[in-house]
């Protein structure tokens, strides 16, 4: 078995522990009480986005990346230590998470979250067995920056937190995230792929082409949804 199998199948058996303790690492509060399983399902989503996110954060060089998009060496066959190893978590929490979504939730409600599970899983699963596009996949780990404050978000309504400061303020830097970390993640990766079309194997790019055209519309309209919901009220 290659070693970033074994790392997704640890990863996935370490996340389903973690599911399965967090009732009583964090217990629910009475509000939450009546969606138990969906408690546990944030507290797990928002420990890998801390994991996941912190890690892409200190793994990327700015002058590396971002200054020289045009250089595909440094997102195709190189990347930072442990980078591999991280994306291979990230692969093992997802799989994870589209089980505990699919046992525990109705497909009407889960499926748009199932669907990007699918993509995640395909891009990040070709980087781990192909050890290429590493560096591209920490790029987008960048994306779960954002996460962080999104289950934030999720926890502070289960726990029905709504108007208080604490909401408020995550709510704006959940926004000021998405922009930066999301969206401005996601262009850069569109960018990227176009100016290194030619750098790039035809099923390699067609992948990343497509996840980038299913990504960008869903994370545009989540946008929308959290400016409504928190701001246009």
């Amino acid at each position: 078995f290659s070693p970033g199998l074994l790392v997704v199948a640890g990863s996935f058996a370490a996340f389903r522990l973690l599911n399965r303790g967090l009732e009583r690492l964090v217990p629910p509060p009475p509000s939450a009480r009546r969606n138990r399983w969906k408690w546990r399902n944030i507290w797990t989503s928002l420990a890998h986005s801390v994991l996941s996110g912190g890690g892409a954060l200190a793994g990327l060089s700015p002058r590396r990346f971002y200054l020289h998009p045009e250089m595909s060496n440094d997102l195709v066959g190189t990347h930072p230590p442990g980078a591999h190893s991280l994306v291979a978590v990230s692969v093992g929490y997802f799989i994870e998470d589209f089980v505990d979504m699919l046992c525990n939730q109705k497909l009407h409600q889960s499926w748009e979250l199932l669907f990007h599970h699918s993509v995640v899983i395909i891009c990040f699963g070709i980087a781990v067995l192909l050890h290429q596009y590493v560096g591209f996949a920490l790029v987008a780990l960048l994306v779960e920056i954002n996460s962080i404050f999104l289950h934030l978000r999720q926890i502070l309504l289960m726990a029905n937190l709504v108007h208080t400061p604490c909401y408020r303020l995550n709510s704006l830097v959940n926004l000021g995230t998405y922009v930066v970390f999301r969206m401005a993640t996601l262009a850069w990766m569109s960018r990227w792929l176009f100016l290194n079309r030619h750098n790039v194997p035809p099923a390699a790019y067609a992948v990343g082409t497509a996840g980038m055209a299913i990504m960008t519309p869903m994370n545009i309209i989540l946008f929308y949804r959290l400016l409504r919901s928190d701001f246009l009220k």
